[in-house]
């Protein structure tokens, strides 16, 4: 039982240290690039902590913000891509000796012994999403799928906890 309630705890913890849904920083987040009057493609990169349907989310998210933001209804998708960039990192390693020495007449006698912490490698995975996506002012017809940037927005926003 211990266990479980550890293993919830650190869950909860890391679950904090996802990215959130913000401008690109150091830990991660959104970024536009125009390439025409109502095309862009949206990038969203996560840290190590953050899972791959939060990344499809959080761009998807953005898409629909973007899209509204510039007096838009709706977006299509022209293409889409994700990707995950891996990284190590290594602990440093420590020893620690310790002995112990008596002498009985003319001999003396030991033992020591030595244990050694860190040394340990970590193996971290960063999503990222892209989506290149064009805007339309009302919804197209024979465009594929057309998703409605106000049904997207507070789809995630709702399922996030997202403030409004």
């Amino acid at each position: 039982m211990k266990r479980i309630l550890l293993a919830i705890g650190l869950a909860s913890m890391f679950a904090g240290c996802a990215t959130k849904y913000q401008d690109s920083g150091f830990t991660g987040g959104f970024s536009e690039t125009r390439l025409d009057e109502n095309i862009w493609t949206v990038r969203f990169a996560g840290n190590a902590y953050t899972g791959r349907g939060r990344t499809t989310d959080f761009c998807m998210l953005r898409c629909a913000e973007l899209c509204l933001e510039n007096g838009y209804s709706h977006f299509v998708i022209a293409s889409a891509g994700s990707e995950t960039s891996t990284s190590t990192h290594s602990t440093p390693s420590t020893s620690y000796t310790t002995g112990n020495a008596y002498t009985s007449g003319n001999m003396t006698f030991g033992n020591a012994t030595t244990t050694t912490y860190g040394g340990n490698t970590y193996t971290m995975s960063k999503p990222s999403n892209a989506n290149t996506i064009v805007c339309f002012k009302e919804k197209p017809e024979g465009a594929g799928i057309a998703y409605s940037a106000q049904f997207v927005r507070e789809s995630i926003r709702t399922k996030y906890k997202l403030n409004k």
